[in-house]
């Protein structure tokens, strides 16, 4: 079974940094698409930030030069380094998966990766929370 484990939430100051990482579990050979994504009570789902089986990112225009995505695929790690935060990236962030795949490997087009209804998987989400 697959699971996502997100951690490194917290409070911050508009301006700082945080740094999100997503352990994943229950997968050896597939190579899913994962993405962090956002959900506050004033917005709908976001995805932020978005990674393609192979590595391409892809990012959400809010975000674009302020965070960052990465992937240990040695570790089954994705992480979101966030820079520059403002009070409007308060949310709940929650990792995901999809292993829509071909040939084992997600294929994902951008469109799709920066959708949040693509992804099948979902960690329990942690908050971040950045106060002016």
């Amino acid at each position: 079974e697959v699971q996502l484990v997100e951690s490194g939430g917290g409070s911050v100051q508009a301006g700082g940094s945080l740094r999100l990482s997503c352990a994943a579990s229950g997968y050896t050979s597939a190579e899913p698409c994962m993405a962090w994504v956002r959900q506050s009570s004033e917005q709908e789902r976001e995805v932020v930030a978005a990674v393609r089986a192979g590595g391409t990112t892809f990012y959400a225009a809010s975000v674009m030069g302020r965070f960052t995505v990465s992937q240990d695929n040695t570790n089954y790690i994705l992480s979101l380094e966030m820079k520059s935060l403002k009070p409007e990236d308060t949310a709940m962030y929650y990792c995901a998966a999809t292993f829509a795949a071909t040939y084992g490997r997600c294929t994902y087009s951008e469109r799709a990766l920066l959708d949040a209804a693509s992804f099948d998987y979902w960690g329990q989400g942690t908050q971040v929370t950045v106060s002016s």
